[in-house]
């Protein structure tokens, strides 16, 4: 497991450095960051904004040391303005962009909520990725396992899993394997890697990977 949560299994596609900690890595692991008006310091986590990015890794120490350092400055080369708050944004953003992909995936069939229906999704091997609210009962999520070779995700609230299945609240879901759960894990990496807090406290048994 890498900085920020990505994990080092993944070494394919471009590279960049972040400005923070000089380290090279996988851009999936990294922030991107542009200039926007008036010179202004703009979060791109889906890396799609016109304009020259620096990056920084997907890491709430490495993203406060880039604030403090004025190290976003010295990446672009020029005077800029960045506004308050600036590593909570970027949570926010990437918690949007995690209910997003949960949603889509919802929408595409390979993803369920309800006790009853991971349970089932799990019994037949069909699961991949267990997601659990990090204000859940303890108890009743230890009655579930994560899959083998599989993830777990557990700092999302039941509120936060609510939106993505249009309900009021979530405890439990599960994602298939294939479509956008290999999306969702990589986005849900960097989130982990930008909380405030690391520890899920979910007290869950934890598979192969968890976030």
């Amino acid at each position: 497991m890498g900085r920020g949560g990505a994990s080092k299994d993944r070494i394919d596609g471009p590279h960049r450095k972040c400005i923070a900690t000089g380290e090279v890595q996988p851009k999936f692991g990294l922030i991107r960051f542009v200039l926007g008006p008036d010179a202004l310091v703009v979060p791109d986590v889906a890396g799609k904004l016109p304009g020259r990015g620096v990056y920084v890794a997907a890491d709430r120490s490495a993203l406060e040391t880039a604030v403090k350092k004025k190290l976003f400055a010295r990446a672009f080369k020029a005077p800029v303005q960045v506004p308050d708050g600036l590593v909570d944004e970027v949570e926010r953003q990437l918690t949007r962009r995690v209910i997003e992909l949960i949603s889509l995936a919802r929408r595409s069939g390979s993803a369920v909520a309800g006790y009853e229906k991971v349970k089932d999704m799990l019994a037949k091997e069909e699961g991949q990725v267990l997601i659990q609210a990090v204000d859940g009962s303890a108890r009743g999520k230890t009655k579930l396992s994560t899959p083998h070779f599989g993830t777990y995700i557990g700092f999302l609230t039941a509120d936060q899993l609510g939106m993505a299945f249009g309900r009021e609240t979530v405890i439990h879901a599960a994602l298939a394997s294939g479509g956008l759960t290999k999306r969702v894990v990589e986005e849900a990496q960097r989130l982990k890697g930008v909380r405030q807090k690391d520890d899920d406290g979910s007290g869950h048994r934890e598979g192969k990977r968890a976030l």
